[in-house]
C-alpha cells in the first residue's frame, strides 16, 4: 500500500456506468462480498446506484473514481444510510480495478467519499464493513482515517454470514 494517496476525483453514477460495474464483478475483486452476481443481480444494482443519484444528497450516493490527472476510471465507491446497532448512520464500500490497486486510489477515495458524507450533513458516523480476511481494504479504512470498533458478525450478500471489522469515522470532527 503507498503511503502517498493518489489524487482522485468522485463522479456521481451514471446511466453510462454499467460497464464499469460489470468490470468490478470479477471473483478476484468480489472474493470478499460471495463471489461475483448474476447479470441480473447487476443490473438491479446499477439501476440501485443510479436511483439513489436521484434522491436528495443525504440519502447517500455512489461514485466512479476518476484517478488524476490521467483521467482513467479506477473503480467505485459510495455511501449510503443503514440501521446500526440501532442508530441511523452511513455506510461506504469502495472497489478499485486492479490495474489500479496498491496506488493508495482507495485511501483517496474513501477520505473524498468521507468529506460527500459529511458535506451530506444527516448523519454524525460513516461505518465500513470490510471481511476480517481482506488485509488490503482495512488498511484502507486505517489510512483514511477510522477507527476500528472490532470484529462483527454481518450476512452479506443477505444469507451468506460474514465476520467483519466494524471500522468507524466520525463525520463531526475536524
Amino acid at each position: 500500500m503507498d503511503d502517498h494517496p493518489a489524487a482522485v476525483r468522485l463522479e456521481p453514477w451514471s446511466e453510462q456506468d454499467g460497464a464499469l460495474l460489470s468490470a468490478l464483478n470479477t471473483p478476484e475483486l468480489t472474493a470478499h462480498l460471495g463471489g461475483p452476481e448474476t447479470e441480473e443481480q447487476l443490473a438491479r444494482r446499477h439501476r440501485r446506484y443510479v436511483d439513489l443519484g436521484a434522491r436528495p444528497p443525504s440519502a447517500g450516493r455512489m461514485f466512479r473514481i476518476v484517478l488524476l490527472p490521467e483521467g482513467a476510471t479506477a473503480g467505485s465507491v459510495g455511501f449510503w444510510e443503514r440501521d446500526w446497532e440501532g442508530e441511523e448512520v452511513y455506510e461506504t464500500g469502495w472497489t478499485v480495478l486492479p490495474a489500479f490497486q496498491g496506488r493508495g486510489v482507495a485511501t483517496a477515495a474513501a477520505r473524498a467519499v468521507a468529506a460527500e458524507a459529511r458535506a451530506a450533513g444527516l448523519h454524525r458516523q460513516l461505518h465500513a464493513f470490510p471481511s476480517v480476511d481482506n488485509a488490503a481494504s482495512n488498511a484502507v479504512c486505517r489510512g483514511a482515517g477510522f477507527e476500528l470498533l472490532g470484529a462483527r458478525d454481518l450476512e452479506y450478500p443477505p444469507g451468506r454470514p460474514m465476520r467483519c471489522h466494524d471500522w468507524r469515522f466520525d463525520l463531526r470532527r475536524p
